[in-house]
């Protein structure tokens, strides 16, 4: 293996890691050899994925610089105080390039996933099998899920909160509710509770949302300590940092069930990078549930763009990998007529595929408790074929992954029908 890590290419898909071979640098390939039924690898799989998923390909220290300088120390002293048309100003001249960045691929990345993909073909290549079985992605045999998120960054998003989960349970879809429990506005527990007895989910957004959470480890320490007393107050499965800051090697400090921090693709964001996956994943004993979409606040007033259409983009990717659906909704800037019809238009949207294609629509907290139940399951073979044991296997279903024309294809069994090892 090479002492250093750098992009190269695995098929179509831009990697990033060490590779072991010199004669092609940067489009190493793999060796199918039938003798020991292997696929020799010129890379490490896992050292890989992990690399993208847990962003170690961006230096995330240099991309926090900017907030931890004396030009982002005031930029966020005076930040609850400034508009949000000179904020929306300030914020577009430092997002101008966003455009002409080609890693991540904009407006979705899926190339873990597609990654993952290839590697099974290999394996059944090299094996000589047809079809592998695994348990499918969603319980019930959904074919994707989607989550709402809403981030109260403010008094005002405080405040309508109430209209906001209004207009979601007229479309049948239940959110959660991000809260920052210091400095920012006063949290009362009548208010906690008013978003539990609805039905929704309430999940800690930071500390005081000053963008200085990651400034260095000790700081990270210290208030992930307070952070996690908020959890058990609020009753809180769920965190989220401000800004979508994140340092994900530090997050064993976080007492919480799951994180929903990262980006699958940051080019409008404070921080760049991006996990490259639509699928939840473990970084440590935490489940991550990506951001899969654009927030409303980069859609209305970096892009100025007030329709739906990069939303469906978005969202036509991920169902057609099986993914999630992560959006968020901010009640402090959705609060003119014209954002809160957009907001409606994307509701009614995901009503749809709910209904027509059957997407999952969840809280997150179950998105992440089904995404545990099923890493802890197992199939188990006998004379009757194929079933699941573990917690939860009354919900899930059997699917083969296999390969059609050269392209990763999967196939869902149906509930009523047993499913056999076909190789």
């Amino acid at each position: 293996m090479s002492e250093d890590a750098g992009y190269f290419k695995f098929g179509d898909k831009i990697l990033f890691g060490r590779h072991s071979d010199e004669e092609s640098p940067e489009s190493p390939s793999p060796d199918l050899s039938s003798a020991d039924h292997l696929a020799h690898l010129p890379f490490d799989a896992d050292e890989v994925v992990d690399n993208l998923r847990l962003e170690r390909y961006v230096n995330s220290a240099e991309q926090r610089r900017l907030a931890d300088s004396f030009v982002g120390r005031a930029y966020y002293f005076v930040r609850p105080l400034l508009p949000v048309k000179v904020r929306r100003h300030l914020q577009k001249a430092r997002l101008s390039s966003w455009r002409e960045l080609k890693f991540p691929q904009w407006p979705v990345d899926r190339t873990v996933d597609h990654s993952m993909n290839d590697l099974l073909i290999l394996s059944g290549l090299a094996h000589g099998v047809d079809k592998v079985p695994f348990i499918w992605f969603w319980p019930e045999g959904a074919t994707g899920a989607a989550i709402v998120t809403h981030d109260v960054e403010t008094d005002v998003g405080r405040d309508a909160c109430s209209r906001m989960m209004d207009i979601d349970d007229s479309f049948g879809i239940k959110g959660s509710f991000q809260v920052v429990p210091e400095k920012r506005y006063e949290v009362k527990q009548s208010y906690i509770d008013s978003i539990w007895k609805r039905g929704f989910e309430v999940a800690v957004h930071d500390l005081n949302h000053d963008g200085h959470l990651f400034r260095d480890r000790d700081t990270f320490y210290k208030r992930a300590a307070k952070i996690n007393s908020y959890g058990k107050l609020f009753k809180s499965e769920g965190f989220r940092a401000a800004v979508l800051y994140r340092n994900l090697d530090w997050y064993e400090a976080l007492d919480f069930s799951y994180d929903t921090s990262v980006p699958n693709v940051a080019h409008l964001d404070p921080q760049r990078g991006g996990c490259c996956t639509i699928m939840p994943y473990f970084v440590g004993n935490l489940v991550e549930l990506p951001v899969t979409t654009i927030q409303d606040y980069s859609l209305f007033h970096i892009l100025n763009d007030y329709s739906i259409d990069i939303w469906k983009r978005q969202i036509e990717l991920i169902c057609e990998s099986h993914g999630l659906i992560n959006v968020i909704i901010h009640p402090d800037y959705s609060t003119t007529h014209r954002e809160r019809a957009v907001y409606e238009q994307f509701l009614a949207h995901l009503a749809q595929l709910r209904d027509e294609r059957g997407i999952w629509t969840a809280l997150p907290k179950d998105v992440a408790r089904w995404w545990r139940q099923r890493s802890k399951m197992t199939l188990v073979e006998d004379q009757a074929g194929l079933r699941i044991e573990g917690e939860g296997k009354e919900r899930a279903r059997i699917a083969y992954a296999s390969q059609k024309d050269g392209q990763f294809a999967v196939e869902l069994c149906k509930a009523d029908q047993p499913c056999q090892v076909k190789n």
